[in-house]
């Protein structure tokens, strides 16, 4: 089986990974079975984190959204869900997106309010980090309102570099060279 196809399966077993906290969260990618979950989880994620995640001011994910989120090809695109085990409670979710070259991803994280500040953001930066590689991208980018002070700082400590969005002031792009 050629590299392509093995990366092209989502992972059978839940990833372990330990944050900076020492919470231990147990990651998965995203199937078609958890819309009702993530739905659940946006809900929870407060109106300015939502905005800041999808660029946009919205009460309640759109189907389309969820759907984005739950039907990844696990190849180009890949969407993750961390659980808290010792709860089973989604409380993170991330994203990365490749474009058909597979030489740009863009990454995305959102955290439950509650779940902020124990080093999951850490964690999923480095997991979406190491699945870029592994697809041979060469450029990580977050695209950030210039108001989501925490995310920037984050992604500067993790190694991306800031730079203007073209076209839109209030939005920085924040990168991250491999190679």
């Amino acid at each position: 089986m050629s590299d392509t196809l093995s990366i092209a399966q989502p992972a059978q077993k839940p990833r372990q990974l330990t944050t900076r906290s020492g919470l231990v969260i147990e990651v998965v990618p995203a199937t078609d079975q958890d819309g009702d979950a993530l739905a659940a989880f946006f809900d929870e994620v407060s109106e300015q984190d939502r905005r800041f995640r999808f660029l946009s001011a919205c009460q309640h994910l759109s189907a389309e959204q969820i759907d984005v989120l739950t039907h990844p090809d696990h190849f180009r695109t890949e969407s993750f869900l961390a659980y808290d085990p010792a709860k089973g409670e989604l409380v993170a979710s991330a994203m990365l997106a490749c474009d058909g070259k597979l030489d740009t991803a863009e990454v995305a994280v959102s955290i439950r309010h509650d779940y902020r500040a124990l080093g999951i953001g850490w964690a999923l930066l480095d997991l979406l980090a190491e699945e870029a590689q592994r697809r041979g991208v060469r450029r990580v980018i977050s695209i950030e309102s210039r108001e989501n002070h925490a995310a920037i700082e984050l992604e500067r400590e993790k190694g991306f570099t800031p730079e203007p969005f073209e076209g839109d002031p209030s939005l920085v792009v924040l990168s991250r060279h491999f190679r």
